[in-house]
């Protein structure tokens, strides 16, 4: 994107995202069993009878859980690409990212249960 300024900047940084977005759709079965539990859980957000901030929130910690799965994806690459020789560092860069996942999932829980529940 060298020499890319503006406007053409901004057009060309979109088409990269959207090339990141198929390429985990195509290739993260995670990445896709979350989307589509998105797509189930936001429509259910929106006809629930709750304030405008909780419904934000539980759709926000469903986001959250779709970028740490795309974050935990692209370290997932970048340590394949490396190589495929164990490492102590390369396991400890994947369960990291893998945690991270985890932790969102469990943010989409509390809030979820928080607004339904209590």
């Amino acid at each position: 994107m060298k020499g890319n300024t503006g406007f053409k900047r901004v057009i060309k940084a979109t088409g990269y995202s959207i090339q990141g977005l198929k390429a985990a759709f195509k290739h993260e079965a995670a990445f896709r069993q979350e989307v589509f539990l998105a797509l189930f859980l936001i429509p259910i957000a929106c006809i629930l009878d709750v304030s405008q901030t909780e419904r934000m929130l539980m759709i926000l910690s469903l986001f959250i859980v779709l970028i740490a799965e795309l974050m935990n994806s692209a370290v997932e690459a970048v340590v394949d690409r490396i190589g495929s020789d164990i490492h102590e560092l390369a396991g400890r860069a994947k369960d990291i990212g893998s945690a991270a996942v985890f932790v969102a999932l469990g943010l989409v829980l509390y809030i979820w249960i928080e607004v339904l529940f209590f």
